[in-house]
């Protein structure tokens, strides 16, 4: 058994053969996740393969971030909810483990994140205050419908009778989907993505990626940007127009989903991820899923904390305060040089 760095189109493919094999992979996973991050952010990535022989073992995607302003730290990986250790069994997952962190110590970095959808038991420091929620879809929408309790069944209802619509599709409807986005982001006070982003993971994952654009007399106000793998798809970033909420957009939003996730061939559809009781989990929770804990991992050097780069850190107040009162256009030109050194 050794340890090496992927890269390259033959590496490539012998990795993307271990994600479609492998039960246990996500979408976040799969090879071209690495060009994406390469092209949107300039970061170098370090793709770990267990090899025996000629037989890939176990895989780990690292994405190293650093700046002088929140240190040195590699993800796997950084934004996503999964996207951590593979392997065949818990000895090759401690051999990659160990080369996360003898790689960590090479290029100086104060941590290694790994985010998990499950426990894998390796004894480390744990997060699990980050959820998501799941539930099955049918390819018969009426069948979900039936399943959704009375009090959903009305909002839905009310959000029809104001004559929105959804528009499903890919790179066509990006400008719409970031318009919408990057306005929802200022207003949470959190620096927003590059549209180039959203464009190069459109380009390296077409076949599963879509937008949905729900629109009041032609105006976006509501969307969301998934992501398939297998029976599973997932909303990753949503968000509405506070201006339009009178007309309940979420919810016609989140039900053109399910319907759309039954009708592509999906048996699962992921939420995407909240924190544990705030009001975007509650919101989810109403429609009957179930709350799935994510399981992040840490590797710190001896005697460090746990890693605070987060929203909820009080020492970032003052700092998300002073975002939302910021033009929009001015967030789009500055929030992408800021948020690539985020996690």
């Amino acid at each position: 058994m050794k340890i090496r760095h992927c890269n390259g189109a033959i590496d490539g493919e012998h990795w993307q053969e271990f994600v479609d094999s492998h039960p246990q992979c996500t979408n976040y996973h799969q090879w071209n996740w690495k060009q994406v991050i390469e092209k949107s952010f300039g970061w170098p990535t370090f793709y770990l393969a267990a090899e025996e022989g000629a037989k890939l073992r176990g895989i780990l995607p690292l994405v190293w971030q650093k700046s002088w302003l929140f240190g040195s730290f590699l993800t796997s990986m950084p934004f996503l909810n999964a996207g951590g250790i593979v392997a065949d069994n818990s000895t090759i997952e401690e051999q990659l483990f160990s080369e996360a962190a003898r790689l960590a110590k090479e290029v100086g970095a104060k941590h290694v994140e790994l985010r998990h959808r499950e426990d894998h038991e390796l004894g480390l420091p744990t997060r699990t205050n980050k959820v998501t929620v799941v539930l099955p879809v049918e390819a018969e929408s009426e069948k979900m419908w039936k399943a959704l309790n009375t009090k959903m069944r009305t909002k839905v209802r009310k959000s029809m009778s104001f004559g929105l619509s959804a528009e499903f599709g890919g790179l066509e409807l990006l400008d719409d989907f970031y318009a919408v986005f990057s306005k929802n982001m200022r207003d949470l006070g959190t620096p927003v993505y590059a549209r180039s982003f959203f464009s190069e993971i459109l380009k390296g994952l077409p076949g599963n990626t879509h937008i949905c654009v729900v629109r009041s007399e032609g105006a976006a106000v509501a969307t969301s940007f998934l992501s398939g793998f297998r029976d599973r798809i997932e909303a990753i970033w949503s968000s509405s127009d506070r201006k339009y909420l009178s007309l309940k957009p979420n919810f016609f939003l989140y039900w053109n989903l399910l319907a759309f996730a039954g009708r592509q061939g999906y048996r699962l559809f992921d939420f995407g991820r909240s924190s544990v009781g705030s009001g975007t989990h509650e919101f989810k929770m109403q429609w009957g899923g179930e709350t799935v804990p994510l399981h992040w991992v840490y590797w710190l050097p001896q005697g460090d904390h746990l890693p605070q780069l987060n929203p909820e850190n009080p020492k970032y107040r003052m700092s998300i305060w002073a975002w939302q009162r910021l033009p929009v256009a001015v967030t789009k030109m500055i929030g992408p040089r800021i948020v690539r050194y985020l996690p």
